[in-house]
């Protein structure tokens, strides 16, 4: 079932996935070779609490964390732990955050200093293929004119692996409500979308074959191959015109460029 927001609910959603930006820029202010994942948790998990906001993530379906921290080959899901981070490492961090009734939800992936030029590309592919799924994320348009943007921008021209086995979402009171939003499919089909929806747009692209596997843990989504991957999320109230973006980059990306272990040159 497809779950309507009001203009009211929209702005408290809208708040939401502002602090998860916000959240994320914490995050992306200490990233550096030396510290592990867990302790950008505990950061992540602290700050959020400070702002009068539960973590989306933490007890989800027994998810023991405030966040995501999926490190090079990992997609998704990956657990913060006490692996220090080094040189070259790519992390996708994935928040949610939970107040005045509703979830936000955003994603981002930084390059540590030293990162290949194959692994910079694959980021700014992923991130600008998010932009071409939120062009598409209109009254009037369907679910598939999203993930067929996201996909031709990924798989034709640079031969990334788009995954199929996890998608983007619908979000609002619930952390994942419908419809589903796949990052691939046929422009035309799928869910219609229709003025109120909010939905959570999220790509993962693989360097190499879009297969993935699980690790031990249950919950750690790794490439097949072995290759990076990378991952970008962003909240759209779904309007006529033009569409309404919810979260946001801004707080994160001054972040993200004032850090000397970060890499943003790939966009």
């Amino acid at each position: 079932m497809i779950h309507y927001k009001t203009g009211a609910e929209v702005e408290l959603m809208r708040e939401s996935a502002l602090l998860v930006g916000r959240t994320l820029a914490e995050v992306a202010r200490l990233i550096r070779p030396g510290i592990t994942t867990a302790a950008l948790d505990k950061v992540a998990d602290e700050f959020i609490h400070d702002q009068s906001a539960i973590p989306s993530f933490k007890n989800f379906k027994g998810y023991p964390f405030a966040t995501c921290m999926s490190v090079n080959d990992a997609v998704v899901h990956g657990f913060p732990s006490e692996h220090e981070l080094k040189e070259g490492d790519i992390v996708s961090v994935d928040v949610g955050v939970f107040r005045n009734g509703f979830h936000g939800d955003s994603a981002y992936t930084f390059a540590l200093r030293g990162a290949e030029a194959n692994v910079l590309q694959l980021l700014g592919v992923t991130k600008a293929s998010l932009y071409k799924g939120i062009e598409k994320a209109v009254a009037g348009n369907r679910v598939g004119d999203i993930g067929y943007a996201v996909q031709s921008h990924c798989e034709i021209p640079h031969r990334y692996g788009v995954v199929r086995e996890l998608v983007g979402h619908g979000l609002g009171r619930s952390l994942h409500e419908d419809p589903q939003v796949p990052n691939f499919g046929r422009r035309g089909s799928g869910s219609k979308l229709r003025e109120g929806m909010v939905i959570a747009i999220e790509p993962m692209v693989n360097m190499g074959v879009r297969e993935v596997w699980y690790d031990k843990d249950g919950w750690t989504v790794r490439t097949q191959d072995g290759k990076p991957s990378a991952h970008y999320e962003h909240n759209i109230h779904i309007r006529k015109g033009l569409p309404d973006l919810l979260s946001s980059f801004d707080e994160v990306e001054t972040a993200e460029k004032n850090n000397p272990h970060l890499d943003a040159s790939y966009y």
